[in-house]
């Protein structure tokens, strides 16, 4: 499936354009590294988690993406 696709259906295509470029790309390159499929599934359910909930990139506290 593709991002695009899989953002939308999630309903977070607008949380995760609001994260600077610089996330994007480092989410994108850290599920693309993943050898096995399991560990890129795992990757994929943890950056849409953290679209959803907001506050958090890469399991830090990120206050810009809060959700108010």
């Amino acid at each position: 499936m593709r991002g695009e696709q899989l953002l939308a259906d999630h309903g977070l295509v607008d949380e995760y354009s609001d994260r600077p470029r610089c996330q994007r790309n480092d989410y994108l390159g850290w599920i693309n590294r993943a050898k096995q499929p399991a560990t890129r599934q795992k990757r994929i359910e943890q950056m849409l988690d953290e679209l959803r909930v907001g506050g958090v990139y890469m399991n830090m506290e990120h206050a810009p993406s809060k959700r108010l």
